[in-house]
């Protein structure tokens, strides 16, 4: 659950409103944006708590897309989260990390304090199981806590809220609701929820998997939930609008209207540590999806190799190496709206899985069934659609650039399984 939590709770609910505010300017849209996606977020957890229970081992939508659709599916899934799924994530989480501490410290270097920040992790996480689930645990439970007193604390502080906000329904919310600019704003959220699956990650790491996963996905995601929501109406009570419009450093901003100048510097770095169990998660989970894939292909046998401490050293530190290039190369918005756009094609479809499972194996033993079914999946089926539909229409250099991403994939494991049979018939 430590893994779940800190996943989802980094980069996007620090930073996405100001982008969302760009197109925004109603608090009841914008608290709802947060609501809509937890419902989806919560509505993928149901299922994907199904499909592990079905399906019980590590490697997230590798695994269920190989054994849903055919190996190809699994690779090019598998491809995504090497390529963009966590690196994409954790560059961003890391990057966020440096851009509020060089608001403190303006000195410092935003992208050398991120990578700084990768390579401590993935030291402490390429050891020991001890050393990686400890800090995990500790940076989430900060995390949290952190939260929570933020939020108090405004709310006791600021007398006078933001006379410009309203949260309450009021004339064109509707319309508003209706519009791209949600659709494009719930991308941004939809990826600040994104992690919600990670446990399907560590699956075969899980004592009794089958019955313990959904309970994980399921209050893991609540949690969240409710902490999205407190967080951004925190905000939006506390700081004008105005001034955090097309802004990243939105906590900072917000906390300089409750403390004042000399407490915003603290909470800068307070928001800075609170991303750390971000990346820190998202070191530890998806470098398991390089393993499995390593398993399963001789070509990346080298990437299923583990250490003493039965650790894939190996697939950690390649992760890691490909976060790097994304903290010196690419810009904020641009990996974050990508990375979005690709994540949310890989989850559309493992999603869509369940019914394809349902029906072609329905004797397979399901010690947990998603509730109310087929609803769960289809209102995350139709929220998600949605949101990619509008992102190729109005950031199509992104969604294309996602779809290019996934036809590479394919395109690799066609040259992988030609390898394969190639070195099977030279002997």
């Amino acid at each position: 659950m430590a893994v779940v939590v800190a996943n989802m709770i980094g980069t996007g609910v620090f930073t996405s409103l100001g982008y969302q505010l760009l197109d925004i300017r109603s608090g009841f849209v914008l608290i709802l944006l947060w609501i809509v996606g937890g419902v989806t977020a919560l509505c993928g957890a149901l299922t994907y708590a199904e499909l592990g229970s079905a399906l019980p081992r590590s490697g997230g939508e590798y695994n269920f897309l190989s054994a849903i659709y055919h190996p190809s599916a699994g690779f090019v899934s598998g491809w995504v989260s090497a390529t963009i799924g966590f690196a994409a994530p954790t560059a961003l989480a890391a990057i966020t990390f440096g851009r509020y501490l060089t608001a403190v410290f303006p000195g410092l270097s935003a992208t050398w304090l991120a990578a700084g920040l990768v390579v401590v992790l993935t030291a402490i996480h390429a050891s020991t199981r001890r050393n990686s689930g400890g800090v995990q645990r500790a940076f989430t439970l900060l995390k949290v806590l952190l939260i929570l007193s933020f939020c108090g604390c405004a709310w006791i502080l600021v007398v006078n809220p933001q006379p410009d906000v309203r949260f309450l329904p009021g004339p064109g919310d509707l319309a508003l609701t209706l519009s791209g600019g949600f659709a494009v704003a719930l991308i941004f959220v939809n990826y600040a929820y994104t992690g919600w699956n990670a446990a399907t990650y560590l699956t075969s790491e899980l004592e009794n998997a089958e019955t313990t996963l959904s309970g994980v996905l399921v209050r893991g995601t609540l949690i969240v939930m409710v902490l999205y929501v407190l967080l951004n109406f925190t905000f939006l009570y506390s700081a004008p609008m105005s001034e955090m419009t097309g802004q990243l450093e939105i906590g900072y901003i917000a906390a300089g209207h409750v403390f004042g100048p000399t407490g915003a510097m603290i909470m800068g770095v307070v928001l800075a540590a609170l991303l750390i169990s971000t990346v820190s998660a998202m070191i530890m989970a998806g470098p398991r999806v390089l393993q499995v894939i390593g398993e399963d292909f001789n070509a990346f046998r080298l990437l299923a190799r583990t250490n003493v401490h039965d650790v894939p050293a190996i697939a950690i530190i390649v992760q890691s190496l490909v976060t790097l290039v994304f903290i010196f190369t690419a810009s904020f918005e641009s990996i974050l709206v990508f990375a979005g756009f690709t994540l949310g094609v890989n989850t559309f479809f493992t999603v869509l899985g369940v019914f394809v499972l349902r029906r072609r194996r329905p004797d397979l033993a399901r010690p947990y069934r998603v509730p109310l079914y087929p609803l769960p999946p289809l209102v995350f089926l139709a929220i998600t659609g949605w949101t990619l539909t509008y992102i190729l229409r109005d950031r199509p250099e992104e969604g294309w650039t996602g779809l290019a991403i996934i036809g590479s994939g394919a395109v690799f494991y066609a040259i992988t399984i030609w390898i394969g049979r190639f070195r099977t018939a030279t002997g």
